[in-house]
């Protein structure tokens, strides 16, 4: 399988049916609903919990970024949040992009009936494309058509309606392929950096661009069983207190919106730890926390 992630191994797909394992929504279809009414003055962006985001324009374009509904794989790794909706009952989108190709984060049940419903593409680097056609088959097992895979590479633009969203470095060490997305408006600049870690090229980024949100993923060290023994594992898979700090005064950010630390039994930490943290930096001037359903302004 392209770059497996120990952390969200994925489960065996039933070959008689073709269908993934599913859960259902826990708060119905609100979510989607108001993303769909949303009019924004600027930009809005709701957190899905995970790393997931979806970002409206005041124009009406809507992104989809790392939507994941799945539950992990327990007991080894175990949800820790609501579903917040049902991709089913996702009518808008313009554009659904992964960062990586790690399961929560290129995840068919998860994003591939929003490709069905809206015709959007799926704006994503190579290897998580692989997972989509080659693993899990999403143009076999959904109404999904091959030319809406969308190959993208560091150094990458894309014109999505009102957005320019440009393809940069990250680092994680965990992925085979991560990417980041600076995403320009005309009212202000959004970078979801996926689950990556302090950056070579997060301070490049600050000479270019000028970031009003960076979203970047924050957790624990904890302990999770390993896929092959089930022995229990010291895991760090996301930026400690110092890390994401780090990374977040590299970019010079205006808003820092920490990510994940809500998502995995045994690795979730508490965000308001970095209150202290920022204060140590002239960057980021700000520190939004925000929790799953949670709604912010650009």
């Amino acid at each position: 399988m392209a770059g497996e992630y120990a952390h969200t191994l994925r489960k065996n797909y039933p070959t008689s049916s073709g269908i993934f394992g599913m859960t259902d929504s826990d708060w119905g279809d609100w979510l989607p609903q108001a993303v769909a009414d949303a009019d924004p003055d600027t930009v809005s962006l709701w957190y899905l919990g995970c790393n997931g985001f979806a970002i409206k324009g005041r124009d009406g374009t809507v992104l989809w970024i790392d939507p994941y509904v799945g539950t992990g794989d327990p007991p080894r790794t175990i949800r820790m949040i609501p579903v917040p909706f049902d991709p089913e009952d996702v009518d808008v989108a313009d554009a659904v992009l992964a960062t990586h190709e790690h399961t929560d984060h290129v995840h068919g049940p998860s994003q591939a009936p929003i490709l069905a419903a809206t015709g959007a593409p799926f704006i994503a680097p190579d290897d998580s494309i692989a997972v989509a056609r080659e693993d899990e088959q999403w143009t076999d097992r959904w109404d999904v058509n091959a030319d809406q895979f969308v190959t993208i590479s560091e150094g990458d633009t894309r014109e999505i309606g009102e957005f320019s969203v440009h393809v940069v470095e990250t680092y994680d060490p965990d992925a085979t392929h991560p990417v980041g997305y600076v995403i320009e408006h005309d009212t202000g600049t959004i970078f979801h950096a996926g689950d990556s870690k302090p950056a070579p090229a997060f301070s490049d980024l600050a000479d270019v661009f000028d970031i009003d949100v960076g979203i970047l993923a924050f957790g624990s060290t904890g302990t999770i069983p390993d896929k092959e023994t089930g022995e229990p594992t010291r895991t760090t898979w996301y930026s400690d207190e110092t890390q994401i700090v780090e990374a977040a005064a590299d970019l010079a950010l205006d808003r820092l919106v920490p990510t994940h630390w809500d998502m995995w039994k045994g690795l979730t930490a508490d965000p308001t730890a970095l209150h202290d943290h920022v204060r140590s930096f002239d960057r980021p001037a700000r520190l939004d926390i925000v929790e799953i359903g949670d709604r912010i302004e650009l």
